[in-house]
């Protein structure tokens, strides 16, 4: 049976790790905290209103580009669960089902423009 040394005990420690990770939140919050240049937020005096046509077409990028990502996700957690199921066929299920999500989710992503069409007919954009 080998011996654990000393310094690797003391790197195993739970607290260890857990001041380790949270120098490392705080490290990466001040970094980006002072990568953000303050003239970005300086006041121009021009009111920063988009009209209503710029506001459906940047809410219909973000929309479609939020469940395309939702939906690769699924994907990908579809395809480990079914390469790990093993024959299990709980594990099967499970993988049917993120794969049924992921399929929706991609579904919604092509339906977005649309929906927005219509919600931008209503409104009268």
């Amino acid at each position: 049976m080998s011996r654990i040394p000393a310094r690797l005990r003391a790197l195993t420690d739970h607290r260890t790790i857990r001041l380790a990770g949270r120098t490392v939140g705080v490290v990466a919050q001040v970094a980006l905290f002072l990568s953000v240049p303050a003239a970005a937020f300086a006041d121009t005096g021009e009111p920063a209103v988009n009209s209503l046509p710029v506001v459906i077409a940047n809410l219909q990028t973000w929309l479609v580009g939020i469940l395309a990502a939702v939906a690769t996700l699924f994907l990908v957690l579809a395809g480990v669960y079914w390469a790990t199921a093993g024959g299990d066929p709980a594990q099967v299920d499970r993988a049917k089902g993120a794969l049924k999500n992921a399929l929706v989710g991609y579904g919604l992503a092509v339906l977005a423009p649309v929906l927005l069409q219509v919600v931008r007919g209503i409104v009268g954009g």
